[in-house]
């Protein structure tokens, strides 16, 4: 499972790898770079990474991106 995010400006995939989510940066060349600086508790569900997200990630917003959007 592959959930794509609009982060503040930011593509940002998340994948879950077993019983372990993965959070990537998306590049407009399709390079993706692994964030191992951000721990997604395994427990939390599809439905609440768009909030943790944004949760974390808040200093980013700005003007012109003030919100995380879901993708896909």
């Amino acid at each position: 499972m592959e959930v794509v995010f609009n982060v503040f400006g930011q593509l940002m995939s998340v994948r879950r790898i077993g019983d372990e989510w993965q959070l990537f940066k998306e590049s407009p060349t399709a390079m993706r770079v692994r964030v191992y600086d951000v721990v997604i508790p395994n427990e939390m569900t599809e439905n609440e990474l768009l909030t943790y997200l944004g949760d974390i990630y808040h200093e980013h917003a700005n003007a012109a991106h003030p919100h995380v959007l879901r993708v896909s």
